[in-house]
Parts: C-alpha cells; structure tokens; sequence
C-alpha cells in the first residue's frame, strides 16, 4: 500500500511540475508578446504623429495659397502694396 501511495504522491508531484513549467512558459511567451505588442503600438502611435505633423503643413501651405487667391479675387490690398505705397510718399 506505501508502494501505492508513494506513486500516487510522485504522480501528483509530478503533474504539479508539469504545470508549473507550461504556466511559466506561456507567461514568458505572454511578456514576450506584450512587449512587442508595446513595441508596434509606440511605433505606430509615432507614426501617426509624424503623418499628423506632415499633414499640418500641408494643410496650412494650402490655406495660405487660398488665402492669398481671395485676396487677389478681392483686390485687397497686401502687405507690399503697402510698402511700395510708403515708399512713394516718402519720395514725394
């Protein structure tokens, strides 16, 4: 009956180190795996700012030339007319 008990014992001890082992090698695998989902999310996040960065000039270049296209549809006066009439007046 020791005979019986014992290998009950080693088999549970044993099934409990096999346990052990597979929880501790899907937990590396799981920190592995977070660590590279961290990874793209960083890489991807920056990726995202910099086509935001980029699009902002982009953006703001083609403001600037609409603006300056209703200007001239206006006939407004710019910033150089105003100089070149300063100018003239101080000539005269």
């Amino acid at each position: 009956m020791d005979n019986k008990l014992e290998q009950l014992f080693y088999l549970a001890l044993g099934g409990a180190l096999s346990v052990k082992d597979k929880l501790e090698k899907n937990s590396e695998e799981v920190s592995r795996w977070q660590g590279e989902a961290e990874a793209n999310a960083r890489a991807f996040l920056d990726e995202l700012s910099q086509r935001g960065a980029e699009e902002k000039d982009h953006v703001k270049n083609l403001l600037r030339e609409q603006i300056k296209e209703l200007i001239s549809e206006l006939g407004l006066v710019t910033r150089a007319d105003l100089e070149e009439l300063k100018k003239d007046l101080k000539t005269k």
